[in-house]
């Protein structure tokens, strides 16, 4: 007799093959074997339909006008918001769109400098002897930003170090936050090596400081339920392209006070009161960031990628990335001459497997995999100063979604074993 438990297990095994059919890119028998989700994903029909509807019912500029297509552009782009903000346990106010979660991070860090420039609020300013906290695992967005804004108001640029798995523990961050932490900057998951980050016991270990702390939630909104509100932070990014939705669009998500009190990066129409020829005032958030033409199409997208995900069920989600995360991480282990970077077997990671291949070059494999079906992500991934840790140039990334199945995982792993006899390299 089937159980309520196991049930529920078998509707999360068979997540992939219930939402295949949506998605026009794997309708075909002979579709590749998908596994670079953490870089992009794949769209669904739903979205489409949504982004197309939209526009064949004629487009217009948002708060902008007083014509009946302005009316109705404008209520689709904040329905969209409502739909973000629902997702994320955030208000519509604490929602920003923005190009993606680079210029999110990059959004922040901008105003930062203007602050310590004597432009807003004095909350975030920055001076000598005030002190940035990143860890050495960051993607490149969420580091480069910190690096100009340490050069430009004389603070100094520090990091959590890393192991030589490429991971790190809340209690190397206790080690590093000090007084002088102005901004504790951190990934919630790493997309090179899958760890999840403690974000809550951080972002209250980091207050107890004066810390901001800014969230880069790209590898975690799309993959597990994330509650902004509970995990205490005070700036959040995310991308659409990795959660179902368009390109072109993202989010900075931040408390109400913060936004408030963080000068606006872009300036313009549509972020105004009241304008003179030496002065602005600007509106309140999330318009005051909101500057130009906006991304209308992309932001009613991700919207509709939103309501998709919440259709499919955040849990069922979730459980379903813990089984690809184990069936991953096996998938490599199997193979001879295969290292696996990050949390060992056994430790939670996200759905994700980053592996160096002895004798074989990243991109050579890359290369075998694709040319067997099966697309992955070879290089740095927008992580060198990890990679550098790791004493590699280059590592092979899988990476699984909801759409991800069974079948997909054993063509990786099937794949994966032929990569060094093909190369000549020995057992």
């Amino acid at each position: 007799m089937t159980t309520p438990a196991d049930a529920d297990a078998d509707a999360v095994a068979r997540l992939a093959t219930d939402v295949r059919p949506d998605f026009p890119a794997l309708r075909d028998e002979h579709a590749p074997a998908y596994l670079d989700s953490a870089a992009t994903s794949q769209t669904p029909r739903q979205v489409l339909d949504a982004e197309r509807a939209f526009v064949d019912a004629g487009t217009a500029a948002v708060h902008r006008g007083a014509s009946e297509a302005t009316g109705r552009a404008t209520l689709a782009f904040e329905d969209a918001r409502a739909d973000v903000a629902r997702f994320v346990g955030a208000r519509e106010d604490e929602i920003v769109w923005t190009q993606n979660a680079t210029d999110a991070l990059n959004m922040v860090a901008l105003g930062m400098a203007d602050a310590s420039a004597g432009l807003g609020d004095p909350r975030f300013a920055l001076g000598p002897g005030d002190e940035i906290l990143v860890t050495e695992a960051e993607h490149h967005a969420n580091l480069i930003p910190w690096q100009r804004l340490a050069r430009r108001t004389g603070a100094s640029l520090r990091w959590v170090p890393v192991r030589e798995d490429g991971t790190w523990s809340i209690d190397d961050a206790r080690v590093a936050l000090n007084s002088r932490t102005r901004v504790f900057a951190f990934a919630h998951v790493s997309n090179v090596t899958g760890l999840i980050a403690p974000a809550p016991e951080l972002a209250e270990l980091a207050h107890t400081v004066g810390a901001t702390v800014v969230l880069d939630a790209c590898q975690s909104v799309p993959h597990m339920p994330v509650d902004l509100a509970a995990l205490g932070v005070d700036f959040a990014a995310f991308s659409g392209h990795k959660m179902l939705g368009p390109t072109g669009i993202g989010v900075l998500a931040g408390r109400a006070d913060a936004l408030a009190a963080l000068p606006p990066a872009r300036t313009g129409g549509s972020t105004i009161t009241t304008v003179t020829m030496t002065d602005a005032e600007f509106l309140p958030p999330p318009q005051r960031f909101e500057a130009g033409t906006q991304a209308v199409t992309q932001a009613i997208g991700l919207g509709a990628a939103v309501r998709y995900l919440e259709g499919v069920g955040r849990e069922r989600l979730a459980a379903r990335e813990q089984q690809l995360a184990t069936m991953l991480m096996d998938a490599a282990a199997a193979v001879p001459g295969v290292h696996i970077v990050g949390p060992a077997a056994g430790h939670e990671r996200a759905a994700l497997v980053s592996v160096v291949v002895d004798g074989v070059h990243a991109h050579d494999v890359g290369q075998f995999l694709d040319a067997r079906g099966v697309a992955v992500r070879v290089g740095h991934h927008c992580a060198q100063p990890l990679h550098r840790r790791l004493g590699v140039a280059a590592t092979t990334r899988a990476s699984g979604y909801l759409y991800t199945s069974d079948e997909d995982v054993a063509r990786f792993r099937a794949a994966l074993a032929e990569v060094r006899p093909f190369f000549g390299v020995s057992s």
